[in-house]
């Protein structure tokens, strides 16, 4: 089995801005309720151009970090409120992890990644054109004798691909493993500063297909991940026999 690219490409230019400027707030070296520079000197301290600054500032608008009025963009703290230095979201047990990839008991799962077209139906909310192929996961979970007891499909639209890094390096014809760990997907978006939001759709399939070979009931999960702009990330159908291997989402943001 071929190992991982351990290249992962640099953040784009606007999320190391804000990073730099987060520093500085933290560290207190713009002090709470004081004036940020302008866009243009931003522009030339980090050698940007000013919508770089702005989609910059734009991010920590959104944290609370820093206001903007017509006066300008003022660090929190304006008005008596004091600054804390944001904490990232841990990742902990009650942090979503993307069903893929090498676990406990890795014998019984099998993912793949390939790069192929998705079902029609799918293609304009993944931003494709007809046709065009897009990064697949698939995630197969085993039960004892074999049989599978868990299926999952996900298809990533252009813009995750492009978006995100850690999806980036598995372009067409790169990188496709037979075991990929996209598990840290949820957390790879949070870095990229994409802030998202999960539906998920909840059913079961028709008779005579709505219990399996054993008997057990059968459940179909259809989960649309949506970026700030309700752009759609990733859609993601998953069926399981739900006496054998119950499913649990729990999402702490």
């Amino acid at each position: 089995m071929a190992e991982p690219d351990s290249e992962v490409a640099e953040p784009p230019l606007y999320l190391r801005v804000a990073a730099a400027l987060r520093e500085d707030l933290a560290e207190a070296r713009i002090a709470p309720g004081s004036r940020l520079p302008s866009e243009r000197s931003l522009a030339q301290r980090y050698h940007v151009n000013r919508q770089t600054v702005r989609s910059a500032l734009q991010l920590l608008r959104d944290e609370r970090l820093v206001v903007t009025d017509r006066r300008g963009t003022f660090a929190a703290g304006t008005g008596g409120t004091a600054y804390t230095e944001p904490v990232a979201p841990a990742l902990t047990a009650r942090r979503p992890t993307f069903p893929g990839g090498p676990r406990a008991a890795e014998a019984l799962v099998r993912a793949s990644l390939t790069w192929e077209p998705p079902p029609t139906p799918l293609t304009p909310r993944l931003l494709l054109a007809p046709g065009e192929p897009t990064l697949v996961h698939r995630h197969v979970v085993l039960g004892p004798h074999g049989a599978a007891l868990q299926r999952a499909v996900s298809w990533f639209s252009q813009r995750a691909v492009t978006e995100i890094p850690q999806l980036a390096r598995y372009r067409r014809g790169k990188d496709c493993h037979r075991q990929p760990d996209l598990r840290l997907l949820y957390h790879w978006m949070h870095q990229a500063g994409l802030r998202v939001t999960h539906r998920e759709s909840v059913g079961v399939p028709p008779a005579p297909t709505a219990t399996t070979a054993g008997g057990a009931a059968r459940l179909l999960v259809h989960r649309v991940v949506s970026d700030q702009h309700g752009h759609a990330l990733e859609i993601t159908d998953i069926d399981f026999a739900a006496q054998s291997a119950p499913w649990t989402y729990e999402f702490s943001a």
